[in-house]
C-alpha cells in the first residue's frame, strides 16, 4: 500500500485526533460519575485513566503494526497521530520513552523524561505568570 498523500495523511489525523479529543472528554465525564466530584478535584484519577489507557493502548497498536505492517502507515496516522494523539500525548511520550530505552539510550530516556516534564512544567508556569500580569 502507498503511503497517504499529505492532504490524506492530515485528514486521517484529523479525523482520529477529533475522536480522540471526544473519548478523553467522556473519559473524563465518566470518572467524575463513577468517582464523584470531590474525589476527581482530590486527585487527578481521569487524567491517570487516560494516560495509562492510552500508553497501553499505542503499546498495542506499535505492537500490532510491527507484526502486521499492512498499511501501517494509514492506520498509524488514524489511531497512534490521530486518536491516541487527541485522547493524551502521554501515549505518544511514552512509546518515545520506551524506544529509546530498547535502543540502548538510558541517558537519552532520562534527559527526554527530564526535560519534557521540567520544561513542561516550567512553560505552564510561565503562561500562567504572563497571563496573571496581563491581568
Amino acid at each position: 500500500m502507498n503511503p497517504p498523500s499529505p492532504l490524506a495523511a492530515s485528514a486521517m489525523v484529523f479525523a482520529g485526533g477529533g475522536a480522540g479529543a471526544v473519548l478523553r472528554y467522556q473519559a473524563g465525564r465518566a470518572m467524575t460519575g463513577w468517582l464523584g466530584p470531590a474525589a476527581v478535584s482530590a486527585f487527578p484519577w481521569a487524567t491517570l485513566f487516560v494516560n495509562v489507557s492510552g500508553s497501553l493502548a499505542m503499546g498495542l497498536l506499535a505492537g500490532w503494526l510491527a507484526r502486521h505492517g499492512t498499511g501501517g502507515e494509514h492506520w498509524r496516522l488514524l489511531l497512534g497521530v490521530g486518536l491516541l494523539g487527541g485522547f493524551t500525548t502521554f501515549s505518544s511520550f511514552s512509546l518515545e520513552m520506551m524506544l529509546l530505552l530498547e535502543r540502548g539510550n538510558g541517558p537519552g530516556a532520562f534527559l527526554y523524561a527530564s526535560i519534557s516534564v521540567l520544561a513542561g512544567l516550567t512553560g505552564l508556569y510561565l503562561g500562567l505568570i504572563v497571563m496573571r500580569l496581563a491581568a
